[in-house]
């Protein structure tokens, strides 16, 4: 067992209940496959394998600590579990070496684990003096550290501003590169000092934590999540069999948007405009499950305080397309 605890013990699946309401009614057909793409640290994956008795998951992270905690939590699924380590967007490979054109459901979990968020040592959390490390896979990629030591400022502010959202991605971008001439920056410690010295005090009043948005700008840049998951949902989409569903957990609003854009366009029809009648083969493929983005309930906030910036989409594939064998 790892030192810090079993994944049961460490980690709770947001909208554990919701997801699998959603994704069951797809799983109900002996050889049916569930692909979480996320695995982390196994808990929606636990919950498919006891609630769909014929389903068979493919668990996919990045994250080879994360793999092996999952690996123990669903040892006694046998061979109903197959791990995976690979990166989200590597969905449709995944797939193919595995021997499996169609899935019958997905599930993403986006953004950083609990695994991650726990272990000061990976540089995730601003509150922990760490590393400054970021790498959700440590095997691969670069470092936050490298991020801040080695781009100009004006990929530094794009980042900031692209990937944070922050509003004084410039400021914080030219005090960056005034330190880390005096000194390379290694740690989050004296990162999240200078944080404090160039975001304003007003700000750091009404906005929270003045690491938040750069932490989380950095956390991204290292990981390539966006580009990942402009990847990975088409991908998966394309997987899904007739009847099959995707469940998209996010996290900021950079995550939900992209998810919001790539399920909208699936359920909606791309027929041109002043056409008399709907052409079948512009007709939406996918089917919307939720109405917008659902969001956790207070019960489940108050349990797990991680859950309170969740946002869920959910949708259904509704009809084959080029290249989709229904």
């Amino acid at each position: 067992m790892n030192a810090r605890g079993t994944a049961e013990q460490r980690h709770v699946p947001v909208l554990r209940d919701r997801i699998l309401d959603l994704l069951a009614p797809a799983l109900a057909e002996p050889g049916s496959v569930y692909v979480d793409g996320t695995l982390g640290m196994g808990g929606h994956a636990e919950a498919v394998l006891q609630r769909c008795p014929n389903a068979r998951v493919v668990g996919i992270d990045r994250d080879t600590e994360a793999l092996e905690l999952a690996g123990e939590r669903l040892a006694a699924f046998g061979d109903r579990f197959t791990p995976v380590h690979a990166v989200y967007d590597e969905v449709a490979d995944v797939l193919d070496d595995l021997d499996l054109p169609q899935v019958q459901a997905v599930l993403f979990d986006f953004g950083v684990s609990s695994l991650q968020l726990d272990e000061a040592d990976r540089g995730f959390a601003y509150a922990q003096d760490a590393p400054l490390d970021m790498r959700m896979d440590q095997t691969r990629g670069i470092t936050a550290a490298e991020v801040l030591n080695t781009y100009d400022a004006a990929d530094l502010e794009r980042i900031l501003k692209e990937y944070g959202e922050e509003r004084f991605a410039r400021r914080i971008a030219g005090a960056i590169v005034r330190e880390r001439a005096k000194e390379p920056f290694t740690t989050s410690a004296r990162l999240v000092e200078l944080l404090r010295a160039a975001v304003p005090a007003a700000s750091q009043k009404s906005g929270g934590h003045p690491g938040k948005r750069t932490f989380q700008a950095l956390r991204i840049e290292v990981n390539q999540e966006l580009e990942a998951i402009g990847t990975a949902l088409p991908a998966a989409i394309d997987a899904l069999a007739l009847g099959g569903r995707i469940a998209v957990l996010s996290y900021h609003s950079l995550e939900d948007r992209l998810t919001k854009r790539v399920l909208a366009a699936g359920a909606r029809s791309s027929t041109p405009a002043g056409l008399p009648v709907e052409l079948p083969e512009h007709a939406a493929y996918l089917r919307l499950l939720t109405r917008g983005a659902e969001e956790p309930g207070a019960a489940e906030i108050e349990a797990n305080p991680r859950a309170a910036s969740a946002r869920l989409r959910a949708a259904e594939r509704t009809r084959a397309t080029k290249g989709h064998t229904a």
